[in-house]
């Protein structure tokens, strides 16, 4: 939280777990956690687009090593093989679970049975409400800033929009 005045703002993220994008991304949302500390809460949201043949499985693979304790870590770096994931698929999923320490015999049962698809499906209708149609879309304050076109000033706008935010006065 901002010491100053006790407030928190936060930062949605729509992402494709196989879009080049929302892995160029990566590193704007590194800085803003490290400029900005526990003041802004990124939320990393799923948002598969239809003509990556594999974003579906990655996002539920992703839910399952959130509720294995590494979500984060895993979604970093399944985006950092986001080309080995069109090449290769499922198995990649499963590498980078190993890789990271996870049961990924546990993940690869979570893509059979589909018990996170509820997650990944109410991510993506909720960003086509707020109008998401590509990747990385952010939402902070109210305000929809789509990287799928350009990422180019991005991150001073999201920092900009975040300290406006966290300078407001707390409600009583």
């Amino acid at each position: 939280m901002n010491e100053t005045t006790g407030r928190r703002a936060v930062l949605d993220v729509w992402c494709d777990l196989q879009c080049p994008d929302c892995h160029r991304a990566e590193s704007d949302l590194r800085a803003l956690s490290e400029r900005f500390g526990d003041a802004l809460e990124i939320r990393r949201r799923h948002f598969p687009l239809g003509g990556h043949a594999h974003a579906l499985a990655a996002a539920q693979a992703a839910e399952e090593a959130h509720a294995q304790g590494r979500g984060d870590a895993y979604w970093t770096a399944l985006l950092a093989r986001t080309g080995d994931l069109g090449a290769r698929g499922t198995p990649v999923l499963l590498e980078v679970a190993k890789e990271l320490g996870l049961d990924a015999d546990e993940v690869d049962t979570a893509l059979v049975d589909g018990r996170h698809m509820l997650m990944v499906d109410a991510d993506q209708a909720e960003g086509e409400a707020l109008g998401v149609t590509g990747t990385p879309t952010y939402l902070i304050g109210g305000h929809r800033l789509d990287g799928g076109a350009s990422q180019e000033g991005l991150r001073e706008r999201i920092a900009e929009i975040a300290d406006s935010l966290l300078a407001q006065p707390s409600d009583l």
